[in-house]
């Protein structure tokens, strides 16, 4: 936890907050803080300061917080992606919202199984969690969106056209002619497939749409690679 992230529900008074549960526990068990010790904090969508710990007990910790600063920018990209194993969408959560990515569009594919959909993990409290893991290793506060597709079809003919208007389309398939930009720090739309990759049909619908196919190479990586993989090499990460 390289920054604690704060909610409204945590602040006592204006410049004041109280910690329990997972952040009182990183701040006694893992930085041993005392009262006294400054740690990086910031305010879900607002800014990054400091909190100075005033009182700490075997419950809470409570701090006086000065919020001075903005959070880094956001990627200007959507990422488009196939509902990935339940085990690993965790992971995929938590490093889309370190590196910066603001909208997530997880959506149906033919290899997607169904029953990847009645995972607990797609809850709302289970994706701000997760999301909060992956703010607070980056140092950013601003939460990005999840929306939910369990439909292929309609997603891509109705309201994929209208994302690739406001940011052009690349869709990840290996064996495609076209290797993926390198640093093109441009608005993007991402389309990333399941365990398997997309189906013919898939990739042919997505390109109607006006993606344009990708790859990576000859390699096949697993999708929770794929995904920093292809933004770090989409966009010079240092510069966001």
């Amino acid at each position: 936890m390289n920054l604690a992230l704060l909610f409204d529900d945590d602040f006592i008074a204006p410049d004041r907050v109280r910690l329990t549960g997972r952040r009182y526990g990183h701040l006694t068990t893992v930085l041993k803080a005392a009262i006294g010790d400054r740690v990086t904090v910031g305010k879900a969508n607002g800014l990054i300061g400091e909190g100075c710990i005033t009182h700490l007990d075997h419950h809470n910790a409570e701090l006086q917080v000065v919020l001075d600063r903005p959070p880094p920018p956001p990627l200007p990209l959507s990422l488009v992606l196939a509902m990935p194993r339940p085990k690993m969408l965790r992971r995929v959560l938590q490093t889309c919202a370190a590196l910066g990515v603001k909208d997530i569009w997880l959506i149906n594919a033919y290899k997607v199984e169904k029953s990847f959909w009645q995972t607990p993990w797609l809850s709302e409290a289970s994706l701000q969690e997760n999301l909060t893991l992956g703010l607070e290793q980056a140092r950013d506060t601003w939460m990005p969106t999840v929306q939910i597709r369990k439909l292929f079809k309609p997603f891509v003919e109705d309201e994929l056209p209208a994302l690739l208007a406001k940011r052009p389309g690349l869709v990840a398939h290996p064996g495609t002619e076209t290797p993926c930009p390198t640093h093109s720090n441009t608005p993007a739309t991402l389309c990333i497939g399941p365990e398997g990759g997309f189906t013919h049909y898939e990739v042919d619908k997505l390109e109607s749409a006006g993606a344009k196919p990708v790859h990576l190479g000859p390699r096949i990586l697993r999708v929770e690679t794929a995904v920093p993989v292809l933004v770090s090499r989409l966009f010079d990460l240092a510069g966001f």
